[in-house]
């Protein structure tokens, strides 16, 4: 069980998708993520033992990306092997077999389309454990919450690139405490600071995606 877990843990670090991928060099013609997922349940290895290497794995990478041993396509990668594991227990965890921390909702706010960072933030959660509703880029203020009434106790992720729809990140926020002032609000973007998160009463905010999971673990029911 625990050579299973490592091999996929390797495997969503270092992003080697499956047997077919050329990346990386030194695992070419090797079985990837896809691969070994697939064995593992097999062999009669648990569903939610392998969530545990995705974390494992996406832990790692995390980490390196903090550090600036690895960069943005580096993470990209991760994610897709990843996904090629998520693949295999997708049925369990729709069942109910393999739970979730929680459940982590996000979306970039209304007026802004870009929607990179937040596709990054959200394979580094899933891969922590979480399940994540994405509500996609120029999401208003009432879809979030929404969003909130069908996931009680959830978490809130709003991302922004563009200074313009800082104030419509402010706004969300306001929405989102006036409805449900326990909810946990994560705020992301180029442009924004810790001093921005304090200002409009969001609840954490860190350049460093990996210190998201961290936040969600500690305040995690």
């Amino acid at each position: 069980m625990e050579d299973y877990i490592e091999r996929i843990a390797t495997c969503i670090a270092k992003g080697k998708v499956n047997r077919a991928a050329w990346y990386p060099p030194e695992m070419k013609d090797r079985d990837g993520a896809d691969e070994i997922a697939a064995e593992a349940l097999q062999k009669g290895t648990k569903p939610d033992e392998l969530l545990q290497g995705c974390m494992v794995g996406m832990d790692r990478i995390g980490k390196e990306f903090s550090e600036k041993k690895a960069f943005v396509t580096s993470l990209v990668i991760s994610g897709v092997a990843m996904n090629a594991v998520l693949k295999h227990i997708k049925p369990f965890l729709q069942s109910g077999e393999v739970k979730r921390k929680g459940v982590f909702v996000i979306g970039t706010v209304s007026g802004d389309l870009h929607d990179i960072g937040k596709n990054i933030i959200s394979m580094i959660i899933t891969g922590g454990g979480y399940e994540v509703v994405d509500l996609g880029v120029d999401v208003p203020a009432n879809k979030f919450l929404d969003a909130l009434a069908q996931h009680p106790g959830c978490f809130v992720g709003l991302s922004a690139l563009l200074t313009t729809t800082m104030p419509n990140m402010a706004s969300s926020v306001s929405a989102i405490k006036k409805a449900y002032p326990q909810t946990k609000v994560l705020i992301g973007g180029g442009p924004i600071t810790k001093d921005f998160c304090a200002k409009i009463g969001a609840d954490f905010y860190s350049p460093d995606p990996h210190d998201a999971v961290e936040y969600l673990n500690s305040n995690a029911a």
